[in-house]
């Protein structure tokens, strides 16, 4: 027999609902509520232990940290943009101030390239593997700057020399030399590090 209240039956009563009951599964090791709903001591001791780990060790604050984060990436984006834009108009006053004589010369420097094929073709036969688009074109910019070094040097020998005549290949090849006894260029005569 059950040990439950009795419920009066009586026609047109209403039904009592039947009361909850838990329905969340427990290990076996662990001992169910009291019949009174509390719970044992236990889970008290759990609950409370719980609780002094949260205390002791707080949950790091992710979300204001990534805050931080971008609020700093945007700063140094809005710096580089500020410096990119204060260099274009340095750029657009200086070249406003060109002669017509600075200003082709500066329109020249601008179109002048070297062939990618060329430069493509010269490493393929250097290393013997294919060379990506993205190496080739930063080949063609360093070699851009290596011209305009050894032209600048020209021109200075040039002036120590004669004065005002136009370049003349005796005047690069005493800058190539120049360069190479600074060791801006490497020289032919290296030194072999293990013998094969």
């Amino acid at each position: 027999m059950m040990a439950s209240a009795p419920s009066p039956k009586t026609p047109g009563s209403p039904v009592p609902a039947p009361k909850e009951t838990e329905t969340k599964t427990e290990s076996p090791s662990k001992t169910p509520p009291t019949k009174d709903g509390k719970k044992t001591p236990d889970r008290k001791r759990k609950s409370e232990s719980e609780s002094e780990a949260s205390k002791a060790s707080p949950s790091p604050k992710k979300p204001k940290v990534v805050k931080e984060e971008v609020e700093r990436r945007d700063e140094k984006e809005d710096e580089k943009r500020k410096k990119q834009e204060d260099e274009r108009l340095k750029m657009q006053v200086l070249v406003s101030n060109f002669s017509e004589d600075q200003l082709n010369r500066y329109e020249m420097f601008r179109r002048a390239c070297f062939p990618k094929s060329s430069i493509r073709r010269l490493m393929q036969s250097i290393t013997g593997s294919s060379i990506s688009q993205n190496v080739v074109i930063a080949m063609a910019g360093i070699a851009k700057v290596f011209v305009g070094e050894v032209v600048e040097t020209a021109l200075d020998v040039k002036e120590q020399w004669e004065g005002n005549t136009p370049i003349q290949p005796k005047h690069l090849r005493e800058a190539v030399r120049k360069m190479k006894t600074r060791d801006i260029l490497p020289s032919k005569q290296h030194k072999r590090l293990f013998k094969l």
